[in-house]
């Protein structure tokens, strides 16, 4: 991504939870506040997606979403490119000495 701001969330919809706190719902993406596009390259205004500046995009790839989510569907692209989970954190080990 070469942008040290951590992603924030774009979705289809929105739900207000008990604290009275917009959340997302719906298509959720990956954003970069101060972008007019997901990471995935969908443009917000022509796809009608909104922005929850105060919400981490922080899924992976493992998330199990059931009917008690306001989630419906997390964009795999979106995943890709914010690494989805993968790095050290989540393996546990990296490449000290990669082949030339």
């Amino acid at each position: 991504m070469g942008s040290s701001r951590l992603p924030a969330v774009a979705a289809s919809g929105e739900e207000v939870g008990r604290n009275g706190v917009r959340q997302p719902g719906g298509e959720v993406h990956a954003w970069l506040p101060g972008q007019n596009q997901t990471v995935c390259g969908l443009a917000l205004s022509g796809t009608r997606l909104r922005r929850f500046p105060h919400v981490p995009f922080d899924y992976s790839g493992t998330d199990v979403l059931t009917d008690a989510d306001a989630v419906g569907w997390i964009c795999p692209r979106c995943l890709a490119a914010t690494a989805g989970g993968r790095g050290k954190e989540k393996h546990g080990w990296v490449r000290e000495s990669p082949r030339p």
